[in-house]
């Protein structure tokens, strides 16, 4: 089909989509972009958020936390850390994320390792404020 393209996003425990699209909006870890057919072959880093793929059949929407997207002028693979179906995040989800992440934080021993998982925290409230979870109730000190 004309103006498509391939997508495929898959994680560690599973494929969650295969198909054609014509556009794929990616969290990456230095903005956020929007790879179509066509694109300029790369490979981004992934942060906690949104990735949206419109295409024929409609709009999706996937919760992921991290990893790679590579994109191409035919395709996007995106190989996630972790990864849901929005409708699949819930709150007690996005609590055990943001727990992890603030153990991550408070392990962390050089400063580049602190910088690393404040972002990874902050990125992973604000990814709950996006899919409309309480980041208050998740963010919390133990």
């Amino acid at each position: 089909m004309a103006n498509t393209m391939d997508f495929s996003l898959v994680s560690p425990e599973r494929s969650l989509v295969s198909g054609l699209v014509t556009e794929v909006q990616i969290p990456g870890t230095d903005g956020d972009l929007t790879a179509m057919p066509g694109h300029a072959p790369m490979i981004t880093t992934l942060r906690p958020g949104l990735l949206h793929i419109s295409g024929p059949n409609g709009e999706d929407d996937y919760v992921v936390t991290g990893g790679f997207a590579e994109i191409s002028a035919e395709g996007v693979t995106v190989l996630a850390e972790r990864a849901l179906h929005q409708k699949e995040m819930t709150q007690d989800i996005l609590n055990d994320w943001v727990v992890e992440a603030r153990k991550a934080w408070k392990d962390a021993t050089d400063d580049n390792g602190v910088a690393h998982a404040a972002k990874l925290l902050a990125d992973m409230v604000a990814m709950g404020t996006h899919v409309g979870l309480d980041p208050d109730h998740a963010n919390y000190v133990d």
